[in-house]
């Protein structure tokens, strides 16, 4: 378990990251980075997002030699936003999911749309897309006169508090689906001791039970064979030799 100062020192070093969780420091988010800083596991310059002026301070927070944006993590840009071209975009939702601040919205076979004011630029909605449809474009010019520093660390913030936030709807998600599943094994249960009930005192009834089942699945099958018959045939021009 870590001790008192390095939860501190993690602490303080997970406010000065810029909280766009994007894995490019090589950790699953700002907050296990700063951990691994404070445990001494990683060096200062591993996250292009918070740049040159980040290092600094983060080598005078840890008392760590300065050292330049380590390249194998990337490099330094102008904060971005993504872009969905909606014309292509086919709402297959993994930019949804991948999004660690809910920053894209959208539902399935739809057309989905970034939020520009929340996006942090993280840029992990891009791999994800099987079209092609996301760009990382500059981001949007400051509306609110302050200075770069207070504006990055307002930036930040706000981050992080829309990716907790999401962390928190996730958990709920999460436990909202465990207790229906538990209901419904529940339900079965029930139903299957009310059926051994019956068949105690009127076995008709639950062979008359167990059939209407039976046909049931079999108008299923038969309704998914028809619609498979019906599919056009795969185009395997591709395939033929010329």
């Amino acid at each position: 378990m870590a001790n008192k100062h390095v939860i501190q020192l993690a602490q303080q070093i997970d406010a000065l990251l810029p909280q766009t969780q994007c894995g490019k420091c090589g950790y699953p988010g700002c907050k296990p980075y700063a951990q691994a800083i404070a445990e001494g596991a990683a060096d200062i310059n591993q996250c292009p997002p918070g740049g040159d002026a980040n290092i600094h301070r983060l080598a005078a927070l840890t008392q760590m030699p300065y050292r330049p944006l380590n390249p194998e993590n990337g490099q330094e840009k102008p904060r971005q936003r993504a872009v969905i071209d909606e014309q292509v975009c086919i709402g297959c939702t993994l930019c949804i999911q991948a999004c660690p601040v809910d920053a894209i919205v959208g539902a399935a076979k739809q057309m989905h749309t970034v939020i520009v004011a929340e996006c942090t630029g993280c840029e992990l909605c891009v791999a994800p897309c099987p079209v092609d449809c996301i760009s990382m474009l500059d981001a949007p010019p400051p509306t609110v006169e302050t200075s770069p520093a207070a504006l990055l660390q307002q930036q930040a913030d706000h981050a992080r508090y829309r990716y907790e936030f999401r962390l928190l709807r996730l958990e709920r998600e999460k436990q909202e689906r465990t207790a229906r599943l538990a209901a419904k094994a529940v339900e079965a249960k029930a139903a299957a001791a009310r059926l051994a009930e019956v068949a105690k005192t009127d076995p008709a009834a639950v062979k008359a039970a167990l059939n209407k089942q039976a046909i049931i699945q079999a108008a299923l099958a038969r309704a998914a064979a028809k619609k498979a018959a019906a599919a056009p045939p795969a185009d395997n021009e591709s395939e033929k030799p010329e």
